[in-house]
């Protein structure tokens, strides 16, 4: 497969390294000169010197033949023009952004953007999920959609603990698709009581995630 990977900084240099090592084809779109050279020096001649944002240097590293474009600079509003870019000039069939700041991914996944990806909102997610009173751990974005998969413990104490499914106070559009209880999944209709331990699995839209966990924790 071809990727266009946008950004060499410490991010765009381990995976574009990562890719060529799986046997993929490789352009990394870099900037600043000096970073292109340390990456070309390391990796060989896959480095185009330009600035990622710019239509020209993406048709040049071949963005319309590339079966993805992944914007990994360390700048988000550069990220989501340069997917933006790659998604409509020059019809990449998927774009792949690094998000900073999760609070901007809503807005990448409403103007299009394929797949984002948080370090922020993965580190509290595992940070989260090792705090003793239970844990509240946003999963994974749906493709092609602004919704996303939750799971959360139920704790001791927590409004939830005891009372059924039908009774959570979740926001509009988001709903509860299975209880994992003692390692065995089960199936959750309203009816469902929840038991202290259980970890429900929720799909949600990704603007209601602290909804939902004010629903799930109090």
């Amino acid at each position: 497969m071809y990727f266009v990977v946008a950004g060499a900084g410490e991010v765009g240099f381990h995976l574009s390294q990562a890719l060529l090592e799986a046997g993929h084809e490789v352009t990394v779109i870099e900037a600043d000169r000096r970073r292109a050279t340390f990456v070309q020096e390391r990796l060989g001649s896959i480095v185009l010197n330009a600035a990622a944002d710019e239509g020209r240097a993406q048709m040049e590293a071949g963005c319309s033949r590339s079966d993805a474009v992944i914007a990994v600079t360390g700048d988000d509003a550069k990220n989501l023009v340069i997917c933006q870019l790659a998604k409509v000039k020059c019809g990449a069939p998927r774009v792949i952004a690094r998000v900073n700041n999760p609070k901007n991914e809503i807005v990448f996944k409403t103007l299009g953007i394929d797949e984002t990806i948080s370090s922020t909102r993965v580190l509290m997610g595992v940070i989260e999920q090792e705090l003793p009173s239970g844990g509240f751990m946003p999963l994974m974005p749906l493709a092609g959609s602004a919704n996303e998969i939750i799971e959360a413990e139920i704790a001791s104490g927590t409004p939830p603990a005891g009372k059924t499914v039908g009774s959570l106070k979740l926001p509009t559009g988001a709903l509860v698709g299975g209880i994992v209880r003692k390692g065995k999944l089960l199936h959750a209709d309203d009816d469902t009581k929840l038991e202290v331990g259980d970890r429900v699995i929720v799909f949600s839209p990704t603007a209601y995630e602290s909804e939902v966990r004010k629903a799930l924790f109090g």
